[in-house]
């Protein structure tokens, strides 16, 4: 199985490795081992690429339609629908933060780039619940949300946190925009625009500022076992979690940490670090509401015919310098903001 054809999961390999290596954690290392083996045999369906948005009819449904399913723990999908849009709530916690998470990050495309859904056309939003037996995951396959209940010891249900369900869907979105190749520096672009936006979509829900947002991207999911916070830290990449079970976050904030492996599809989960710091800096270089600035320079980028699948850190990072010349003046404080932050993170001199 290539990269490409893997399914895009919020938990990286190196993780879950940890995990299914921990004595400490028996329940917890069972259940990693499980999710590690399934990134090798849950496969994307096959997808036709869509062509960049060029706007939508008046006629598109703007309602979210959602539809939750439970597999049972099972590993059958879809599973049984147990709520559909405009349903009360269930009364299964994560069935319904499934629902409302799924709701947010509609809303935050809808409201924020008037993009209806995930692929700018109406597409339903699926998801499932109770995958598995303790799965330690959460996935997009393509074209469903899957949702693992985590183990208990080290790893919390996966619905609990907005900004991995916003993180999940945004792989969506990537595959209907700019559909990034998923390996090296355009997989790391791949997952760094999946944690930008799921962050957005949890500032955007808990009308956030930049100063304000925590920065973190999976807060919550691990247990108080766990000496950590997150899966990862936009503001200080490589400080989320320092375990002495699980290791330390190994993610570099600039170019002088790049890893270079051929683990997970050349180290997607691990670069990422580096433009999401970018990100960061500038998003809290301009301040404010921050889908208003760095955010809509990033989609800007996104879906700008300038960025190619194979495209690198550079070459992205040269759109969206672009990007922000174009929607707020060349030499504006966004402008500089943009430039500088690539400069700090050393993929632009």
């Amino acid at each position: 199985m290539t990269p490409t054809d893997r399914v895009r999961s919020v938990v990286p390999p190196y993780l879950l490795r940890a995990v299914a290596e921990a004595r400490a954690f028996p329940r917890a290392a069972s259940a990693a081992r499980t999710a590690l083996a399934s990134l090798d045999t849950v496969q994307r369906p096959k997808h036709e690429h869509r062509a960049r948005p060029q706007g939508v009819s008046g006629t598109v449904d703007r309602s979210p339609q959602r539809t939750i399913s439970d597999a049972h723990g099972s590993t059958t999908l879809p599973g049984t629908a147990v709520r559909h849009e405009g349903d009360p709530d269930s009364g299964d916690a994560a069935v319904d933060e499934a629902y409302t998470g799924l709701g947010a990050t509609h809303a935050f495309w809808l409201d924020v780039f008037g993009r209806v859904s995930i692929d700018g056309a109406g597409l339903p939003l699926d998801a499932t619940v109770h995958y598995g037996q303790d799965y330690d995951n959460a996935y997009w396959d393509g074209s469903r949300m899957v949702f693992g209940d985590g183990d208990g010891e080290v790893f919390n249900r996966f619905t609990i946190a907005v900004d991995v369900i916003g993180h999940e869907l945004a792989h969506g979105v990537t595959q209907y925009t700019a559909d990034l190749t998923y390996q090296g520096q355009s997989g790391a672009l791949n997952e760094s625009i999946s944690d930008v936006f799921g962050s957005l979509v949890a500032q955007y829900a808990a009308h956030q500022t930049a100063d304000q947002a925590s920065w973190l991207i999976g807060e919550g999911l691990f247990t108080a076992a766990v000496r950590g916070v997150a899966l990862r830290s936009m503001r200080a990449p490589g400080t989320a979690y320092d375990d002495p079970v699980l290791g330390k976050d190994p993610q570099p904030a600039t170019m002088a940490g790049y890893v270079d492996t051929t683990e997970d599809a050349g180290g997607v989960h691990t670069n990422s670090g580096i433009p999401n710091h970018a990100f960061f800096l500038a998003a809290t270089a301009i301040g404010g509401n921050v889908w208003d600035g760095a955010g809509a320079v990033w989609w800007d980028a996104l879906t700008s015919d300038a960025v190619t699948a194979s495209i690198d850190f550079a070459g992205f990072a040269t759109v969206t310098v672009d990007a922000a010349a174009a929607r707020f003046g060349a030499d504006s404080s966004q402008h500089t903001a943009v430039q500088d932050a690539w400069r700090s993170v050393g993929v632009l001199d």
